[in-house]
């Protein structure tokens, strides 16, 4: 099967610490890894994992950065459709600390705030036999155009809703499945029921709320229901929420709405008992078999 992949390409740094550098202090990491990153990035290389084709439609350039996230997207066999081929400026960077013993992260970076894509540069061509689509909303323009034609030819559409991105508001209409987190807030919303309601309004027929390590809440239709989380260890939880969209994308094209939550959460579980983003892949093959196979 064939996903397409709409958003954000990012460099990330990230540093595993046993604790929070205070104010001017220097600290020495115990441990790091540089890999690509991005929430359609991240997402993409998971769908990928499960035997599928991905297809990432993203902004990465012609920087010596460029050539960094070009090497490990080559190396997960990820197709690459770049908006900006030739854009010369350094892509997004992130800075990443990773805290040792709770695996809580403090992120910074500069998103796609500066690499912005023209409709010019898009073919739709990229939609010829895509299975399913994933927009993150850091490509808003494009992923409009995107979310149109994909209802237009019955391609399902899932959005990456971390939080709220001015022009959510013109692909939403667009989307079958909304998965956002708990920090995802449209305009004059301020509790997870009125985030609900706003959605439902859109005519969005599956939408989950999901909230780190508790309980997902979600709708299909016409009735709600709640997913409890099992605890775990965690090492890293950077990209959970990626590997998550990545996941449920997989899960999606052979199981119903509440399974695919399950499922991707579990995978998104295990992700985070191993530093780094991808380490999960190598290292809990029999674990990921059983959520496969259950």
């Amino acid at each position: 099967m064939n996903g397409l992949f709409v958003g954000l390409t990012t460099l990330d740094i990230i540093y595993l610490i046993d604790h929070f550098p205070h104010q001017n202090e220097k600290i020495v990491a115990l441990d790091q890894t540089i890999s690509a990153g991005g929430p359609a990035t991240n997402a993409a290389i998971t769908f990928q994992y499960f035997k599928h084709q991905a297809t990432l439609l993203s902004v990465i350039g012609n920087h010596p950065i460029s050539q960094l996230i070009c090497a490990e997207l080559d190396n997960y066999s990820i197709s690459v459709f770049d908006l900006e081929p030739y854009h010369i400026e350094s892509p997004p960077t992130s800075s990443i600390l990773v805290t040792k013993g709770t695996g809580e992260r403090s992120v910074i970076s500069l998103n796609a705030s500066k690499s912005q894509a023209k409709l010019d540069k898009l073919s739709l061509e990229i939609l010829q036999d895509i299975d399913i689509i994933l927009l993150d909303g850091h490509q808003m323009v494009v992923g409009q155009i995107i979310a149109q034609k994909a209802k237009e030819r019955n391609i399902p559409v899932v959005i990456d809703g971390g939080s709220w991105k001015s022009g959510f508001e013109k692909v939403l209409p667009y989307v079958d499945y909304a998965i956002c987190s708990s920090n995802f807030y449209p305009p004059n919303c301020s509790t997870s029921e009125e985030v609900l309601l706003y959605l439902q309004g859109m005519g969005i027929p599956y939408i989950a709320i999901t909230n780190g390590e508790n309980s997902i809440h979600y709708w299909e239709k016409d009735r709600f229901g709640i997913i409890y989380i099992l605890p775990i260890k965690a090492i890293d939880t950077l990209g959970a929420g990626d590997i998550f969209h990545g996941a449920f994308c997989h899960f999606i094209l052979n199981n119903n709405f509440r399974e695919s939550l399950e499922k991707s959460a579990q995978i998104a579980s295990i992700s985070c008992q191993f530093f780094g983003t991808r380490n999960w892949m190598s290292k809990a093959a029999n674990k990921i078999k059983i959520v496969i196979n259950s």
